[in-house]
């Protein structure tokens, strides 16, 4: 998925938000801001957001020195995500068609992202997530596809999200290797996040190599790539790895929250809607 004019702001919203988040030095944030608004002079439109947004976080760390500016953050959201993580398991073990709750589940924590201007309260939304309707629902697809799947290979997007990611893990019933950000990128999750999220006890973990806040094939390790090409499952979950992926050359099901426009364009549905797509 390409830039979109829309997605200039959004980047100097990120950089001024990053920024603060790792130094209270007015001058080094002024620095961010400046360094970012040149960077966007020269960058190519036919660039995805995520490729884009790596190079904002850049220098985001080489101005303030500042590696992880968002680990505090990522603690608390898998706290928070641990501590209603027992309820929401009893609605999969309560429900009808417990893999599609459990769908519904992992989706729904898509909220939880640092990189979209919007506040969230992560218990609150989740539930309210969850009676929502879904603007994309390829099950039928994904039933087809996970049942003949001997491999699965999952691309985590949030940590504290990740939490949520081990309930639909658990619900695939198959070995599933669970593909992480190479370093810290905005709030996404990292090894040692997804390890702080309990993911290790379900799934393999898998440094995916790249170090943008999606996947970028062109960055990832040939380890990663080979996975990606032979896993018979591929699901990615979040908007970053949709912009990096959804005009890649192999069937993958996208599992995210639209949150906004530009991505709800993109896909045809509303902001706030709920997607599981089956892009071929």
């Amino acid at each position: 998925m390409k830039a979109y004019l829309d997605c200039i702001p959004c980047f100097m919203q990120q950089a001024l938000r990053a920024g603060r988040i790792a130094t209270s030095d007015q001058k080094k944030i002024k620095q961010i801001l400046d360094k970012t608004g040149e960077m966007v002079k020269s960058i190519s439109m036919q660039d995805t957001p995520a490729e884009i947004g790596m190079h904002v976080y850049r220098i985001v760390r080489d101005v303030t020195g500042v590696n992880d500016p968002y680990k505090d953050i990522k603690k608390q959201h898998i706290k928070e995500a641990n501590s209603i993580y027992a309820e929401l398991e009893k609605w999969v073990e309560m429900s009808d068609d417990k893999l599609l709750t459990a769908i519904k589940i992992a989706i729904a924590g898509n909220v939880i992202d640092m990189g979209v201007n919007k506040s969230f309260n992560i218990i609150k939304d989740i539930k309210k997530t969850l009676h929502q309707d879904f603007g994309i629902l390829d099950y039928e697809g994904f039933k087809k596809q996970l049942s003949k799947s001997k491999s699965i290979l999952y691309i985590g997007d949030n940590a504290g999200e990740s939490v949520f990611d081990k309930i639909l893990i658990k619900a695939l019933k198959k070995p599933v290797i669970y593909a992480v950000r190479s370093i810290p990128i905005i709030n996404d999750v990292t090894m040692e996040d997804a390890i702080d999220s309990g993911l290790d006890k379900v799934s393999e973990l898998l440094d995916s190599g790249s170090e943008a806040p999606g996947l970028i094939l062109s960055q990832c390790s040939p380890k990663f790539l080979e996975i990606f090409n032979n896993a018979g499952l591929v699901i990615s979950k979040g908007q970053g790895n949709y912009e990096g992926l959804s005009n890649c050359n192999r069937q993958v099901f996208f599992l995210l929250k639209a949150k906004c426009a530009v991505i709800a364009g993109d896909l045809n549905v509303q902001v706030g809607d709920l997607i599981l797509k089956n892009y071929k």
